[in-house]
């Protein structure tokens, strides 16, 4: 037994130094290749101050930060991703798809396209709208387990979705086409004031994640197990569902809704730890799935640059029906 636990750990520490040499290497490819390239002395000199005409701007800029706050932000929906399904004991339970991330977004629509906020108002508005949905579809899917919360968010997302498209309709043309790119998920913005926002936030945030890691192992256990081992549940239900909520609207009022990143992340990391649930694993793949698909979307299109979630949805949507059909077939075979 305890050699299998040492396997088992050294098995996950060498899935874990992969994928972080993975996530680094998509952030240097991000900054380094595409349509504009610099070699790494060129850009080891712009870090220290060197003044490379054309590249300082494109690079320290433009690249860099759209890099990094990529990184953050798929950091931060794996996370988020990963907590919500675990709690819920249900792989459609991601923010994405129970309507929170859509709560945030229509708050944070609301803010830019109908009261001209912008900056750290948007955010304070999508972390309200997020905190509001998250709260709405807990009490009225209560009683009703994982599966009628998600039924539940489902609904409630498609109500936020129809709000969005209704604010749209009554907004200015400019800020309409500013709100839709931003409603695409999109890096293309992203500067150093986003990126200071949202990394001081996770600094925060990411540490507080370490005592959810047991709640969330007692709550998989199922409810009546936890509490005879002593765990609050409403508590620990409330501390994560928090947690999970604000890490699912920082990234979204920085970069927008970038589509089931927090959906895809999870279930990959649970696949290359053997079926367990780990928060670090998550938060790696979803850096990995926003940087593979911002490099993909700037540069897949010669003379045009996607949005970093219509890659993402092009890749999470067939994960959702193929997810779907075969929870389907499960539940007949049962």
């Amino acid at each position: 037994m305890r050699q299998l636990r040492r396997a088992s750990c050294r098995r996950r520490a060498w899935v874990l130094a992969t994928l972080a040499a993975t996530v680094a290497a998509l952030f240097v490819v991000n900054i380094l290749l595409g349509s504009y390239t610099v070699t790494i002395p060129d850009f080891l000199r712009l870090l220290g101050g060197a003044d490379i005409p054309g590249a300082r701007f494109i690079v320290m800029d433009n690249k860099l930060p759209q890099a990094v706050l990529g990184l953050l932000a798929g950091a931060s929906f794996g996370t988020a991703g990963a907590v919500f399904q675990a709690m819920l004991r249900n792989p459609l339970a991601s923010p994405d798809i129970i309507g929170i991330s859509y709560g945030a977004s229509a708050t944070a629509v609301a803010a830019i396209a109908l009261f001209g906020v912008t900056g750290a108002g948007v955010s304070a508005a999508a972390m309200a709208g997020a905190l509001a949905v998250a709260l709405l579809i807990t009490w009225l899917a209560r009683g009703r387990g994982g599966t009628g919360l998600v039924l539940v968010g489902i609904g409630a997302a498609a109500f936020m979705q129809a709000g969005v498209t209704f604010m749209l309709s009554r907004a200015d043309i400019n800020n309409a086409q500013d709100v839709m790119v931003w409603l695409s998920g999109s890096l293309g913005r992203a500067n150093w004031q986003r990126v200071a926002f949202l990394g001081l936030a996770l600094l925060v945030l990411l540490p507080a994640t370490g005592p959810g890691v047991r709640q969330l192992r007692g709550l998989a256990l199922g409810d009546d197990t936890a509490a005879g081992l002593g765990f609050n549940i409403p508590r620990a239900r409330l501390l994560l569902t928090v947690l999970g909520v604000l890490l699912a609207a920082l990234p979204t009022a920085a970069a927008g809704p970038i589509a089931f990143v927090a959906f895809l992340s999870g279930p990959i990391a649970r696949r290359l730890n053997n079926g367990a649930t780990s928060l670090p694993l998550a938060s790696l793949v979803g850096a990995a799935i926003v940087l593979a698909g911002n490099f993909a979307a700037v540069n897949a299109v010669p003379g045009t640059t996607l949005p970093v979630g219509v890659v993402t949805g092009a890749l999470g949507a067939p994960f959702l029906l193929w997810l779907l059909v075969s929870s389907n077939r499960t539940n007949q075979g049962g």
